[in-house]
């Protein structure tokens, strides 16, 4: 009978080997010793794979050094312990994190830069176009344990920066990159790691000597404002219509900058609407509150679509005639008394209507629904009314008109309502929206979107989002440096001269983690097509020049060297500094790292509590293939490359979520 698990076969050829290892319980496909350890190293391994539902035979021979432990311990119901764990130890372990991370790399090291190019993410369900790192790295399922520390940082610099998603990356697995020699050479991961840990916090400390500060508040600094939303908007879709949307992110987000908080809060102050159809020269921005029109019910034709300085009433109370239920009995003896509780159900829901207008509001909004019979009443009476509000929509329409969201229609008074300078409920496209302008209490923002695609107009969003979240960090910092890989390259010149004053491993380990950073201007000169061997010598000896070389970067345009500062290439200090600590600290946690052992009991609840083998025992075959990872990966590497999708055994590092 076929077995559901991996069974190890030495070749015949490598007797010697076979007989040091012995009677190994995990080459015999047996799991009843206890606590017994071995380590086996083999020249030429064929795992074969028995998948018994699939029928499936993977084999997969290599001719390279594996170094991999077995063990097996019982399991008691009152005590969980490792089932027939395979785990890779020390160097190989090392190595096998740092092609995983490789991998990972690959997939996303094409998108840097303006000439960037696009994955098509499909997962089966919808397909997504993005060159942003951190929607690539969120729908990839990276199943490798330590390769999700990249997908971890790049998250992270998503949501503090909002740009360098892709260059926070490269930059961690380029560290890694650098240090793998000397994992090969036995240099203990410790000693590389605390030389990576002093080079970044000398990095960091360069650029922020490196930072040219602006004033905020002059014209000149916010000439400086779109030179760096410019900047953020190069590599994206929309890169050739940034002279529409720098402006429009410039004064949304400067706009909030003279709210105490408004910074803090810039994706619940700056909503971005998405139509699809027509140009995207047609997208603008409205400087106040905008959203789609909700359902209506009859009588909303009727109602009054624009007012100035109306009232705002803003409920969470559902407005719509319900009949009233009670855990009650009611005797009728007539159809009088029937009918006094009928219009007792209606009163009742007259009088939240007529509170509603008593209070003097001139739109009244609501989460909850407002029913054809209070659309009528509103509009006979001049009002304008919107039910089904979204929760985010209410939010932003209550800071920004100063209104407070009442659950009961008792008791409202004129200090719970808000104003606007004018609302109208105006056609853009194939929808209606309500807007809201000239709003007193805080200075929001709706930006409208138009394109002629989703996938274009949801592509459009993240890249406004990445835009915006590096305007506010340029306003909070006040300080920017050049792009282009300038600040790169003359941080890693101080660093090797740096490393000149280290003796011992050190010194090369500096010189290591200052070429790491080089990997920026190379890459985009790479995916700009240009040689970057030529461009990165013309780099290097600018910057060692003299003191003006240290803003000169990579021409894109003409393959060339520019001031790349004086050409107006400017991105937050803070940007930079983030991106090269958290590579930093991705790194080391990976360096830190020399086993990995997977539980199959945690991974798949219903397995068996028997030994791998035992009769009444098993384990699913996902565990399985899981378990295999880091063999593989160390086979993988041996063959001098790596991949994604599926490697053999049914390890997959790389997929869209959900299985496309």
């Amino acid at each position: 009978m076929v077995r559901p698990f991996a069974q190890f076969e030495i070749d015949r050829h490598h007797d010697a080997i076979r007989n040091e290892t012995g009677n190994h319980p995990a080459a015999r496909g047996n799991g009843h010793v206890a606590g017994e350890k071995s380590r086996c190293c083999v020249f030429c391994v064929v795992f074969r794979v028995w998948e018994s539902e699939m029928g499936i035979i993977s084999s997969l021979k290599s001719k390279y050094c594996i170094a991999a432990s077995f063990s097996a311990f019982h399991c008691s119901d009152d005590q969980p312990h490792l089932i027939a764990s395979l785990s890779t130890q020390g160097k190989a372990q090392l190595i096998s994190n740092i092609n995983a991370c490789q991998a990972i790399s690959d997939a996303v090291r094409t998108t840097l830069g303006p000439r960037g190019m696009d994955k098509l993410i499909a997962d089966g369900r919808k397909v997504t176009i993005s060159n942003d790192g951190a929607t690539i790295m969120r729908l990839l399922e990276v199943e490798h344990p330590a390769a999700k520390t990249l997908v971890d940082i790049s998250m992270s610099q998503d949501a503090e920066v909002g740009d360098g998603t892709t260059s926070v990356v490269l930059l961690a697995v380029e560290i890694l990159k650098q240090m793998k020699p000397f994992v090969e050479e036995g240099v203990h991961p410790q000693i590389l790691i605390r030389n990576i840990r002093s080079a970044a916090s000398i990095a960091v400390q360069k650029i922020h000597s490196l930072a040219v500060a602006f004033d905020t508040s002059s014209p000149e600094g916010k000439e400086m404002l779109l030179k760096t939303a410019s900047t953020a908007l190069n590599s994206k879709l929309i890169a050739s219509h940034q002279d529409l949307f720098a402006p429009m992110i410039v004064d949304a987000v400067t706009s909030l900058a003279s709210h105490p908080d408004g910074l803090d809060d810039l994706r619940g102050m700056i909503a971005i609407k998405k139509i699809p159809g027509g140009d995207v020269r047609q997208s603008f921005l409205v400087k106040g509150v905008a959203f789609k029109k909700t359902f209506s019910y009859a009588g909303f034709e009727q109602m009054t679509k624009k007012f100035q300085r109306p009232k705002i009433l803003l409920l969470n109370v559902e407005l719509e005639l319900k009949n009233e239920k009670e855990n009650a009995e009611v005797r009728i003896e007539n159809p009088e008394e029937y009918q006094s509780i009928v219009d007792a159900e209606w009163q009742v829901i007259y009088d939240k209507l007529d509170a509603c207008v008593q209070c003097g509001a001139n739109i009244v909004l609501s989460k909850l629904p407002i029913g054809d019979l209070a659309t009528q009443y509103f509009a006979d009476r001049g009002l304008f009314c919107a039910g089904r509000v979204e929760e985010g929509d209410m939010k932003r329409v209550a800071k920004a008109t100063g209104a407070t969201v009442q659950t009961s229609t008792n008791g409202i008074y004129e200090g719970v309502l808000g104003t606007c300078e004018e609302f109208e409920e105006k056609q853009v496209g194939d929808e209606r929206f309500n807007i809201f302008t000239g709003c007193p209490c805080s200075l929001t923002s709706t930006m409208i979107l138009r394109g002629g695609s989703e996938q274009f107009i949801a592509e459009s969003e993240r890249s406004i989002h990445d835009a915006l979240m590096v305007v506010k960090r340029s306003l909070k910092s006040q300080s920017v440096v050049a792009g282009g890989g300038a600040v790169e390259l003359e941080v890693a010149k101080h660093l090797r001269e740096h490393a000149l004053s280290i003796d011992g491993k050190g010194q090369l380990i500096v010189n290591a983690f200052a070429k790491a950073l080089e990997i920026v201007p190379r890459q985009l000169c790479d995916n700009a097509g240009f040689d970057s061997n030529d461009i990165l010598s013309a780099l290097r000896r600018k910057h060692a020049q003299d003191e003006d070389g240290k803003w000169y970067g990579v021409d894109i345009e003409n393959g060339d060297i520019m001031d790349t500062f004086e050409a107006g290439i400017w991105e937050p200090s803070e940007n930079k500094s983030n991106s090269l600590a958290s590579a930093a600290e991705a790194a080391g946690v990976i360096l830190s790292i020399d086993e990995t052992v997977v539980n199959p009991r945690s991974q798949d609840p219903g397995a068996a509590t028997g030994m791998m083998g035992a009769p009444g025992g098993g384990m699913s075959q996902k565990p399985l293939s899981n378990m295999m990872g880091g063999a593989m990966d160390a086979v993988n590497a041996g063959k001098g490359g790596s991949r994604s999708g599926n490697l053999g055994g049914g390890v997959s590092y790389l997929k869209g979520r959900g299985g496309g």
